[in-house]
């Protein structure tokens, strides 16, 4: 576990950095202390990072559960929300039993590629107005529509038409710092590589902050990092809340914990599937292993006062990007977030957003590299339009809207690629006028393939030639076994000749192929 400690401590720095703003942002759009939002990235760095057997994942609170927990909140209060966050844990832990963690492998690949891609591309969208200072809009709302009122790109055109000078030079500052450290400096020797860039950008912050301050080029603290509301951080680690346990078990309650256990279970699996991918060493994460890390984090994270927690690809891209190696990374950005707290909370507030903002740019870049829209443009339309559906429905609504819209368009595209798939239809020989005509059909045939044999059935001419071949067939749906009767009977009014081929031999015109299906050794 420390054997990679020289990449594992650098990365958690990173990861850090990255957490804090969002985890309060997150708490900020949820209508939730914003303490919350800190103590769900300690769980969900130390407990789920102790308990998950991802070795590249990073766990926190969720901005895709933001809309969730703010209508939870508003209706329950936040100490009886908090026993649903208990509650849901449990259920997550009983997913892990049941062995549900199968679901995220049902995505296909073109989706979870998109949902990488979409997230990258939104990133640097919510961060473009925080770049140049202007902060009306949480770090960590996601959506298009934006609690402000504005949306994401009404929101980056007031930014562009009135920015402000101080977060905005220092924002140029540490996104050049962050560019020629990783792409010159840190080829240029071992200093370079064990101290990460972006702690260089947020140290030169906090002096820039520092010395500029009452000048015209100063930063004011409404954009800086803030721990509360009113920034006042005296016993901030006594601020925690225990569930209310007195409408526990009603039903609006069970109902909202059932629902953060099913969508903190969905987006942790895709965000699994997601990371699997960017791992260089290409390691796979045990997936029922990973619901019972969940569902722990989120019963002691509901238990002290904090929101519910999923693995979350911001935090987890960063992870790997920085280069992470182990779960050690995950688990020490969660004591640096108490330690953070703890020891230096005045120091944490000169932290300029802009300087949080050039370090996610980076982020969302290497999530959403042109080469990416390239290399699923050139996998097909069927890789493209699902992926491309997705980046879109993330953009313009959610994560988990645009991920159900690339569900739904991955699924017709399976339909429609079985459709077309079901059989080989081809001419004997060059001839295509000799009436002579052959049909291979699948291993599997199903009832998503009726219509295109229908169509091709129909489509012979009286006096052809059919040989059916299905000697690689394992699976035929009974619709399909009784198309292929009902076109003996039209085949005799058309004259078609019709040969049978199957690993029985050859049956000239069957009389039955009900009969003849239903003796067949090994089908069905």
């Amino acid at each position: 576990m420390f054997k990679h400690l020289k990449k594992d401590l650098p990365a958690s720095i990173v990861v850090f950095f990255v957490a804090l703003p969002l985890c309060l942002g997150i708490a900020l759009a949820s209508g939730a202390p914003l303490f919350s939002g800190l103590i769900a990235g300690i769980v969900g760095g130390i407990v789920v990072g102790a308990i998950s057997g991802s070795n590249i994942g990073v766990s926190g609170p969720a901005a895709g559960l933001a809309a969730i927990v703010l209508v939870a909140i508003d209706q329950l209060g936040f100490q009886v929300f908090l026993s649903a966050v208990v509650i849901g844990g449990v259920i997550q832990i009983i997913f892990g039993v049941a062995k549900l963690g199968i679901i995220g492998y049902f995505f296909p690949s073109s989706v979870i590629r998109g949902m990488l891609t979409g997230i990258g591309i939104i990133i640097i969208l919510k961060q473009i107005p925080h770049f140049l200072g202007d902060d009306d809009d949480p770090e960590g709302d996601f959506a298009f529509f934006q609690i402000d009122g504005e949306n994401t790109f009404t929101e980056i055109v007031n930014a562009i038409g009135d920015p402000s000078l101080g977060p905005t030079i220092i924002g140029l500052i540490s996104l050049a710092i962050l560019i020629l450290w990783s792409n010159v400096l840190s080829k240029k020797g071992r200093f370079f590589e064990l101290v990460q860039g972006p702690l260089v950008a947020v140290v030169v912050g906090i002096i820039y902050y520092v010395v500029t301050q009452g000048t015209d080029f100063g930063i004011t603290e409404q954009h800086l990092v803030s721990l509360s509301e009113d920034r006042n951080t005296a016993g901030l680690l006594t601020q925690f809340v225990t569930p209310d346990w007195s409408q526990a078990f009603t039903t609006p309650v069970l109902i909202t914990a059932f629902t953060i256990a099913l969508v903190a279970s969905l987006e942790t699996l895709l965000c699994v599937e997601a990371t699997d991918k960017l791992d260089p060493e290409k390691r796979v994460t045990p997936t029922n292993r990973e619901l019972l890390a969940q569902g722990a984090g989120n019963i002691v994270s509901g238990f002290i006062g904090g929101l519910p927690i999923t693995q979350v690809i911001v935090r987890s891209s960063a992870n790997i990007q920085s280069g992470g190696k182990t779960k050690t990374s995950a688990i020490v950005h969660g004591f640096l977030l108490i330690a953070s707290v703890a020891a230096i909370p005045f120091l944490l507030q000169m932290i300029p957003l802009s300087v949080l903002a050039a370090v996610l740019f980076i982020v969302g870049y290497k999530l959403a590299k042109p080469s990416t829209f390239k290399a699923m443009y050139d996998g097909g339309w069927t890789q493209f339009v699902p992926f491309m559906v997705t980046v879109m429905g993330i953009v313009f609504m959610d994560l988990l809207k645009g991920l159900a819209l690339g569900l739904i368009v991955g699924i017709i595209v399976v339909l429609y690629k079985s459709f077309k798939n079901s059989h080989f239809l081809h001419t004997e020989n060059d001839d295509p006028t000799d009436g002579k005509v052959k049909m291979t059909l699948a291993e599997e045939v199903t009832f998503f393939n009726k219509g295109a044999i229908l169509k091709e059935l129909d489509s012979l001419p009286e006096n052809s030639f059919l040989e059916l071949d299905v000697r690689k067939t394992r699976y035929l749906d009974q619709d399909i076994i009784e198309i292929l009767e009902d076109f003996a009977f039209k085949a005799k009014q058309r004259n078609i000749h019709i040969k049978l081929v199957s690993e029985r031999g050859i049956v000239e015109n069957p009389p039955s192929y009900i009969e003849f299906f239903k003796l067949r050794p090994k089908l069905n």
